[in-house]
């Protein structure tokens, strides 16, 4: 089967822009993760099984942004694979347009992803400001649709009407939801304020959803016991809104790359060939603008 991997992320600890990968501690990376993780490592996962023919790194909290996208584009130059890159960067900044400038000197660039998960329990938050809350966070979005970038949504579901009203703002600007709105608080209220969130999302025609991340939530997690969320983001969005990724190395603290995408196949094996062509490769292609 082909795949084009629209989360994963590549990382050289030897570029110095990676602190938090350098060593395993208490509550964060493992060490798993704790090391390179490089193209050809990546391209080794499931060779046997999947066809990989393009893949998106998703910025990875580095130091420089930009040095993160000149080293990315360094790899995606040895033709190894099709690769694009979703850069960093902060929207409420007003030295955001200068860096997107320096950003887009780089012909993989896409597009940024800003973080924005904050949580009631601050050890689940990822950043201690209220992004979505300043005024020239929505600037920010407007800017990349003018520039024809895209914008990677990370969130969590109490976010969810914050995030579909600014995107109603910036009508023009494509966003991507991250690991399918991030189901944190499992209990019955959580799930239903996730379907509830999912559905505000969808109603705005620039967002589409990534499906993906899936064990950084539930670590132990099977087929089964991810079966509803993946059913109930492809009811919410369809399948030409839709895309499923592997979101490696992360996820490799749960699993190997095989068990992900085969979980995916048996969950869509009732999907026509069309739509399960669309959420494996096609949609991403399009959405990231990967060459074929």
């Amino acid at each position: 089967m082909q795949i084009v991997d629209p989360h994963i992320h590549l990382w050289d600890l030897w570029t110095r822009i990676y602190p938090h990968f350098e060593k395993p501690g208490p509550g964060g990376a493992s060490a798993t993760i704790c090391r390179s993780y490089l193209i050809d490592e990546y391209l080794e996962e499931g060779r046997d099984e999947f066809e990989i023919v393009g893949a998106v790194h998703v910025e990875a909290f580095p130091t420089d942004p930009i040095k993160e996208t000149a080293t990315l584009q360094a790899v995606a130059d040895t033709g190894k694979l099709p690769l694009v890159i979703v850069g960093n960067g902060d929207l409420g900044s007003t030295e955001f347009p200068a860096l997107l400038d320096q950003h887009q000197k780089f012909p993989i660039f896409r597009g940024i992803r800003q973080v924005v998960n904050m949580h009631p329990d601050p050890k689940r938050s990822y950043t201690s400001r209220d992004l979505m809350a300043e005024p020239q966070f929505l600037e920010g979005l407007r800017e990349l649709g003018r520039r024809g970038l895209s914008f990677d949504l990370q969130l969590y579901p109490h976010q969810m009407e914050t995030a579909a009203a600014l995107a109603a703002k910036a009508p023009d600007t494509l966003i991507i939801l991250n690991h399918a709105g991030m189901w944190a608080d499992r209990d019955l209220a959580g799930w239903k304020q996730w379907k509830a969130g999912m559905r505000t999302l969808a109603a705005q025609p620039n967002i589409v959803a990534k499906i993906s991340g899936l064990g950084m939530l539930d670590n132990a997690w099977t087929t089964e016991s991810i079966r509803p969320l993946v059913l109930e983001s492809l009811e919410a969005f369809g399948p030409k809104r839709a895309m499923f990724a592997s979101n490696f190395p992360v996820d490799k603290q749960y699993t190997d790359f095989v068990t992900v995408w085969r979980a995916f196949d048996a969950i869509t094996k009732g999907f026509s060939e069309s739509e399960r062509a669309d959420l494996f490769r096609d949609n991403a292609r399009k959405y990231y603008r990967i060459p074929a």
